[in-house]
């Protein structure tokens, strides 16, 4: 299944009210284990949040920009509030950017303010938001998010069968797709989660599509391990190299918890017999590298051979 398919299927999950298939992890689980031995009691158990260490250890979205998308969605009806966030991450990490045309001026390209509009489309749209400037400017954070919303609204966001059309026209590039509809799943399941899982699931959602390749870790392709080390070391967070050993190290995500977004799932014959790791994005969807022949892509994460979970930060 291609990239194309795989994401246009989380589309639909977004829009599909309460469908949080949450993994479970519970103890002694994987095919075959015992719940016992040298492999399972390494690793030291977490409760902290996903992601608390990395690049940026708070929440991705700051809460206010979180009110605000809420808010702005519910003008759209349809429209998925984690769609509208996930491409405020993209442009400008919701304001948080100090790149050149986010707060004044224009970047490169052209586009003005925090949700990066090229001045004619936001003139054909512009929406001043409660308590907005008048008249609506680009630069004003309830404006610019409201404008958003009424831009995407009026390209069919509000339908799950025109939903990619929609982000593809307020960005043509493939992978800036894939990226939000990525960034969107996670946030329907965690609204608070890192800026270190973003970026973590970022890095994966902008490799979907790459071929396998055995021992790879960037350079023409990945395996399920070097996915999630190069996904985690560009949020600033070093893993080991090997499934086996990225599991061992842990920090393990409690037995009987659920499994977070950013999250490493891991696979195998039990906690001492791990081979596959994928990087959980919510929904019961994660990405990884499956095998030999096949692209980086979505997969179910209901797996069989669940051996554990685990929460880097």
């Amino acid at each position: 299944m291609g990239k194309f398919v795989s994401v246009a299927v989380i589309a639909v999950i977004i829009f599909t009210v309460g469908l949080l298939l949450l993994v479970a992890v519970m103890a002694g689980a994987g095919a075959g284990s015992s719940g016992s031995g040298p492999a399972n009691a390494a690793g030291p158990s977490t409760g902290q949040l996903p992601g608390s260490g990395g690049v940026q250890p708070g929440p991705a979205i700051p809460p206010t920009w979180l009110t605000l998308y809420q808010q702005a969605a519910d003008t759209c009806t349809g429209l998925p509030w984690p769609v509208l966030a996930a491409i405020g991450t993209v442009e400008t990490r919701s304001g948080q950017s100090t790149a050149p045309g986010v707060w004044s001026g224009a970047n490169a390209a052209g586009a003005e303010g925090p949700m990066q509009f090229e001045p004619a489309t936001f003139a054909a749209y512009a929406t001043v938001g409660p308590g907005g400037a008048q008249p609506a400017s680009p630069y004003d954070p309830t404006d610019a998010v409201y404008t958003a919303a009424a831009l995407l609204c009026g390209n069919g966001a509000g339908a799950p069968a025109t939903l990619r059309t929609a982000i593809a026209d307020y960005n043509h590039s493939e992978t800036y797709v894939n990226t939000v509809l990525t960034l969107a799943v996670a946030y329907g399941q965690d609204p608070n989660a890192s800026g270190t899982v973003v970026v973590a699931l970022s890095f994966a959602a902008q490799q979907l599509n790459t071929p396998y390749v055995w021992g790879g870790a960037g350079d023409g392709g990945f395996d399920c391990s070097g996915l999630a080390q190069a996904a985690y070391r560009n949020a600033g967070i070093a893993l080991p190299r090997v499934a086996q050993d990225q599991f061992d190290i842990g920090p393990r995500v409690p037995a009987g918890s659920t499994v977070q977004p950013g999250d490493l799932i891991f696979f195998g014959s039990g906690p001492s017999g791990v081979d596959h790791v994928g990087l959980y994005v919510g929904a019961g969807e994660m990405i990884d590298a499956p095998h030999t022949g096949a692209l980086v892509r979505f997969d179910s994460a209901r797996w069989p051979g669940l051996a554990g979970a685990t929460r880097p930060g």
